[in-house]
């Protein structure tokens, strides 16, 4: 497992467990660890420079989210994305992204739609930088401000849940030049009806962001899987 993608950690702060988090996440998500990779705690460990009890918390967390499978008499690896999968996903978030666009564009106030307008920027710019890392946390904080906006705490919880996975596949297609309209170009659609308090056009532009995506993410896949068969 030796890879520069992954820096070892030379301080130790209180929130230890969120920074290697973050750096596995990161990893993982930008295919610096591929997909049925096995992941060692003794090589993580020393790579990041914390101790195996952090390492083993952090893959159970990863592992909820998706993102690592633990195989008996094998141990972590890095979980597969398979298009049913990934389907199953969109759907969700068709179901919980629609209704929360349509309830924050109902209840829009003059301090949402700023911040709201805030975080679009720095989303559009980290999807200019292609960093994972950033890009994860920018498109997180916008989406959880529509849900915050629409009052749909629970539906959030469900989504932060999917998290991990939800964001493979958004890199994956916020990223491809293989599309119509960018994915930027959706998130500002979106944006901008939710901050003009048009329920109906929020509703057509999360439907027509997540149709675009879907459709990606189904030719990447299939691309992947397609790349597996023939090594």
């Amino acid at each position: 497992m030796e890879n520069p993608g992954l820096s070892r950690i030379n301080h130790q702060p209180s929130t230890l467990r969120d920074v290697v988090l973050d750096h596995l996440r990161n990893a993982i998500i930008d295919g610096v660890f591929k997909p049925g990779e096995r992941l060692v705690e003794r090589v993580l460990c020393e790579r990041l420079g914390v101790s195996r009890t952090v390492v083993r918390e952090t893959l159970r967390y990863l592992d909820a989210e998706g993102l690592v499978e633990h195989i008996p008499h094998r141990g972590p690896i890095v979980a597969s994305m398979t298009w049913a999968q990934a389907r199953q996903i969109y759907d969700i978030r068709r179901m919980l992204e629609t209704a929360a666009a349509m309830s924050c564009a109902e209840r829009m106030t003059d301090t949402l739609a700023e911040k709201l307008r805030t975080a679009l920027a720095e989303l559009e710019a980290a999807s200019r930088t292609q960093e994972p890392g950033a890009l994860f946390k920018a498109s997180t904080a916008f989406y959880g401000l529509i849900f915050e906006g629409a009052g749909h705490d629970i539906a959030w919880e469900v989504v932060q849940r999917l998290n991990g996975r939800i964001s493979r596949l958004r890199i994956m297609t916020l990223t491809s030049s293989d599309r119509t309209i960018s994915g930027p170009q959706h998130m500002r659609q979106i944006c901008d009806a939710i901050i003009g308090r048009d329920p109906e056009a929020a509703l057509n532009a999360v439907e027509a962001h997540l149709a675009d995506a879907k459709a990606v993410a189904k030719r990447l896949l299939a691309q992947e899987t397609s790349g597996d068969t023939k090594q």
